[in-house]
């Protein structure tokens, strides 16, 4: 991830001790609302809040700390001051994660040293830590709010929370209209089934963030490995037993599109025109019918017309669909994030229609018991996501999405495997 200096350099992006010393000579490190300097990390109780107030503060407008650049006060200079690299980095996620409230995630990088001193056989270096601009921002820490001026932290006014608070309703606002628009228009009108809405948008890319796929003269196969990117073993063996559930992208989504300003991944049953077509059976048809559309601007959408169906004379909702369909279009952010070289914040959002009266059923529980029926035609749920967050804590992620829904229905607690993550590593 670049490291914003300067108007003139705003994109640094070091990989070697070389780099680091070549800025500083350069005259380009200096203390800034978007980067800090820290000679080294001690292990006191007193100097881990310190770290949690850095990171909080950073969390409001995103930035960066390195780990290893001391100053020289009296000369207003900085020079390297490799660190042992061992554990440091599991101590500041694990910092990030558990002193700031709501809690954080990083992104760290080592950089080892070349020259210098060392301790015994334990490598020396660098560490880079990315803290994202925070969706969930402002981050209190020991009952106060932190941001971040020109060179140094600061508690947050009380009218600095407000601020942030309506910029964060003023996002999720925003995603609950594109969801909206996206259930407005489903292509599939009749039918008693429960259908399912997910979507993703980058909040800062480019509108041409993924064009490099979408435009691309061989973008049907483009779209084909882009999608197997979300049918990887590590999330399949995580969403097991429920990791193939019908109808799905891997084995349903046959057809490939152009769409406007996109392109998309379709079952036959939804045409070139986004039409739904029946050849008379009706049920498998209505069944069956799932899209992924990747617009140009990076925004991702998942459409499926089987959030429930007929299970012995009655409707009833397979609460598998949301969790599963909602890690594989994070997997899939990560992928078009990756793809093109963005890593800023996301919006995302899942949504469902014609739920009222339907009760939760599960292959292998059956119908998790007479009074778990949702209560509303509607579910609408939105959060956003910083790079950090999806790319080590999708599961967390899912909850926040789909925990409403499956708390409704009774059956949170079958799920609990897909919606968390394993635990960060401990530092010895």
């Amino acid at each position: 991830m670049p490291i914003y200096l300067s108007l003139e350099v705003p994109g640094w992006s070091p990989r070697t001790e070389a780099d680091l010393q070549a800025a500083i000579d350069a005259g380009l490190l200096e203390e800034s609302h978007r980067l800090d300097l820290k000679q080294a990390l001690h292990a006191t109780k007193g100097d881990n809040k310190e770290l949690a107030r850095d990171i909080a503060s950073f969390a409001v407008d995103g930035g960066t700390l390195i780990i290893g650049i001391g100053e020289d006060k009296e000369n207003r200079t900085f020079f390297l001051a490799p660190q042992p690299l061992k554990g440091l980095g599991e101590k500041v996620e694990q910092v990030a994660r558990t002193l700031p409230d709501p809690p954080l995630a990083v992104v760290t990088k080592d950089i080892p040293s070349t020259e210098g001193d060392t301790e015994g056989d334990e490598e020396r270096g660098y560490l880079v830590v990315h803290v994202p601009a925070s969706p969930a921002a402002p981050h209190m820490v020991d009952g106060r709010y932190h941001g971040r001026g020109d060179k140094t932290k600061h508690v947050l006014s009380d009218a600095d929370v407000v601020r942030l608070h309506e910029r964060r309703r003023s996002t999720d606002q925003d995603a609950l209209k594109l969801l909206q628009h996206e259930m407005d228009r489903d292509p599939v009108r009749h039918g008693n089934n429960a259908h399912l809405f997910l979507l993703a948008q980058p909040l800062a890319g480019p509108r041409d963030m993924l064009l490099r796929l979408t435009g691309d003269p061989q973008w049907g196969q483009r779209l084909n490995e882009f999608i197997a990117k979300a049918n990887t073993r590590v999330l399949n063996e995580a969403l097991y037993p429920n990791h193939d559930i019908v109808p799905s992208l891997i084995s349903d989504a046959s057809r490939s599109y152009r769409r406007a300003r996109g392109i998309a991944a379709a079952s036959p049953d939804i045409g070139p025109a986004r039409l739904f077509t029946s050849d008379g059976s009706g049920t498998r048809q209505t069944m069956r019918a799932i899209e992924l559309q990747v617009g140009d601007d990076g925004g991702l959408r998942i459409y499926s017309s089987r959030l429930s169906d007929e299970v012995n004379g009655q409707q009833q909702i397979f609460a598998a669909a949301p969790v599963v369909k909602t890690r594989r279009l994070l997997a899939l952010v990560v992928a078009a994030a990756e793809e093109a070289g963005y890593f800023g914040n996301w919006a995302l959002a899942v949504g469902a229609n014609r739920l009222k009266g339907k009760g939760a059923y599960n292959s292998n529980y059956g119908m998790f018991g007479p009074n778990a029926q949702y209560d509303a035609d509607i579910y609408a749920e939105t959060t956003t996501a910083t790079w950090a967050e999806l790319s080590t804590t999708p599961g967390a992620i899912t909850r926040r999405l789909t925990g409403s829904l499956l708390r409704a229905l009774g059956v949170e607690q079958h799920f609990d495997k897909a919606l968390s993550d394993p635990a960060p590593e401990q530092s010895e």
